[in-house]
């Protein structure tokens, strides 16, 4: 299988698995679809082929009959995430979305948060999503448009966030900061389609919630 230049990476892992149709509609617009070690199984189910399987599979075994390319990567030092991330920019991948990074352990989930942060600046976009929010670090100035009363919430992922400006949301800040256990900005309101958030220092994650039920 020869992989050249490409643009858009969908990555899946073992976590809780997204909708069968975000994953779908994501291929759509994807050069190349990496499942992460027992993420394969979850392709499987929903009637999607990976074109590659990587992680150290103590999760998925190798049956010889994958349409996909399995490469077997023991290193304990890195996760499966982490191995995804780093074929897809080894392929000269630019913008990703991954798919089942959140969910089932809180240890695994925290991991691949730090992850995110890890290789963040390695790519033009790098987004988890799942069934209820599409996750990443912001940029220092930052603008988009939403639904109005949409649920939007910003965490302090480097631990303490300074210099936070925000507009078109129901709880503004003015130059403010987030620090864990002290103030966090979960749980906030679009007042207006257009937001803006402004941060000086830190990393700061950005989730905004979809309107579902399931």
């Amino acid at each position: 299988m020869r992989i050249t230049k490409l643009m858009n990476v969908v990555i899946l892992c073992d976590g809780n698995p997204p909708r069968p149709e975000q994953l779908k509609e994501a291929l759509k617009h994807s050069s190349l679809f990496i499942a992460a070690d027992g993420g394969a199984f979850i392709a499987k189910s929903m009637g999607v082929e990976p074109e590659i399987i990587i992680g150290d599979l103590d999760s998925y075994s190798k049956t010889g009959k994958e349409q996909a390319s399995v490469i077997h990567d023991p290193d304990q030092e890195t996760n499966d995430l982490e191995k995804a991330l780093a074929y897809a920019f080894k392929k000269e991948g630019k913008n990703v979305v991954v798919f089942g990074a959140t969910g089932k352990r809180l240890d695994h989930t925290l991991k691949n948060l730090s992850v995110l942060k890890q290789f963040n600046h390695q790519f033009e976009t790098l987004v988890f999503k799942d069934k209820y929010s599409v996750v990443f670090l912001l940029p220092k100035n930052f603008e988009t448009e939403l639904p109005l009363q949409t649920t939007v919430s910003l965490f302090p992922l480097s631990g303490k966030v300074e210099g936070v400006t925000t507009t078109g949301l129901k709880y503004a800040m003015s130059n403010g900061t987030l620090e864990n256990g002290i103030q966090d900005g979960s749980s906030n309101l679009t007042t207006e389609k257009k937001i803006e958030i402004v941060h000086k220092k830190g990393d700061l994650l950005i989730f905004i919630n979809h309107k579902t039920d399931r």
